[in-house]
């Protein structure tokens, strides 16, 4: 909305967002590009886990998601558990109170509905769904864009994302195994679309021409302990992973190649302490990405790349540069198919540093062929993505194109 006479549409951004995750940030980075240059009159603020890194950052202001400040540590004492079911309480009407203060709800891209990585249902499925029901008993549009989403086993956690996705007036997801998977948890999709992720949206900087002789591989690091079904065997899985990267490393490292350690997430600083640790070598350096941004600069420079984390595999894959799938989940499979790399994917629960070697020389054999590919790629990512927020202004903001006077909050 521009007219100079009109109330602006009240926008809100909903997510783990500011909570130390360079993927979610950046996911909300490409929404409000996209609001600021399209919808300038447009009142923005969010709800979100880091209120205070959002405000900082993206100088939008913001409230925190949970009353309870504790609300992701495990509660053992009984004072704890009280605090934890009073806040989940409290939430429903602080919840509801900031929804009502907006005509639209954005929550930016984000795996909102899946559990591909640890998740209890009671977390942040049941934030999502008092957001999307109060929109529903408010009249605020929420709309779900771009999400990524994945079948569910854990009857509480899939009764809780159905019903979100459900209640909110707009989906579209970042793959077709989104919305299939959605379609199997019993949502009607037949008008919901499918877009690449937001964080395509995003401007890359140039990448630099390969050298003739051998440059750095940037080595994006997690965190790795499975997912919500693999918890009994969790630490398996870490030390599995954690060794056939430790292995990884020192192979290029013999071979006189830097290696670039990059994290997607505060918590993954231990990988990158362990690694460094492991390999005592000066070809070996680690960087500390405050942003998607910072990841893409680092990979621009790189000869090649190797990440578990979706969004450092999207990173590399804007950037041009040829990458290696570390996958732990069906999505980031469904990235590399999507890139033209999907030959370039190796299970992360599964890592088999002979495997992995074999398969990072055969990416780099075919370098030049593959940064073709991916400008190619990128070129039609970025129009499906001008797709995407052109529908979503027609959906969410034409709709309040009479804006209506600001309502009292309860």
């Amino acid at each position: 909305m521009t007219s100079a006479d009109a109330t602006p549409v009240r926008v809100g951004v909903f997510g783990l967002l500011g909570s130390g995750n360079l993927g979610n940030d950046g996911s909300l980075e490409a929404v409000l590009g996209h609001l600021r240059a399209e919808h300038p009159d447009a009142s923005v603020d969010a709800l979100c886990g880091g209120p205070e890194a959002v405000t900082a950052r993206f100088g939008i202001p913001a409230t925190r998601l949970h009353w309870n400040r504790a609300e992701y540590r495990t509660a053992s004492r009984a004072s704890a558990i009280a605090s934890k079911g009073l806040g989940k309480l409290l939430d429903v009407f602080r919840t509801a109170a900031w929804v009502r203060r907006h005509d639209v709800v954005i929550v930016p891209g984000m795996g909102v509905l899946e559990a591909t990585l640890p998740l209890r249902p009671w977390g942040f499925p049941y934030s999502l769904l008092l957001l999307c029901a109060s929109g529903r008993l408010l009249g605020t549009r929420v709309a779900l864009v771009s999400v990524g989403a994945a079948e569910i086993k854990s009857r509480p956690t899939r009764a809780l994302v159905r019903w979100s996705a459900r209640l909110a007036a707009y989906r579209s997801y970042r793959d077709e195994q989104s919305r299939d998977a959605m379609r199997a948890m019993g949502v009607d999709t037949s008008r919901d679309e499918v877009y690449p992720d937001l964080a395509f949206f995003l401007p890359a900087p140039p990448s630099s021409a390969p050298a003739d002789t051998p440059g750095p591989v940037c080595l994006g690091v997690m965190d790795f302990h499975g997912g919500n079904d693999d918890r009994d065997r969790a630490e398996e899985i870490y030390r599995r992973y954690l060794d056939g990267t430790i292995t990884f490393v020192r192979a290029l490292v013999e071979e006189g190649r830097p290696v670039r350690l990059l994290t997607g997430d505060q918590c993954d600083l231990s990988v990158v302490a362990a690694i460094l640790d492991a390999v005592d070598s000066p070809l070996v350096t680690a960087a500390q990405p405050a942003s998607l941004a910072d990841l893409m600069n680092e990979m621009a420079d790189a000869d090649s790349v190797v990440a578990v984390r979706y969004h450092n595999l999207i990173c590399a894959l804007k950037t041009g540069t040829p990458v290696l799938a570390l996958c732990y989940a069906a999505k980031s499979n469904a990235l590399m198919d999507r890139m033209g790399l999907g030959a370039y994917c190796h299970p992360a629960r599964e890592l088999d540093a002979d495997r992995l070697l074999e398969q990072f020389r055969d990416l780099e054999k075919h370098a030049v062929e593959l940064r073709q590919t991916l400008a190619e790629r990128n070129r039609v990512t970025e129009e499906q993505l001008t797709q995407q927020f052109s529908a979503l202004t027609t959906t969410l903001f034409r709709a309040n194109s009479h804006a209506h006077a600001p309502r009292k909050a309860p």
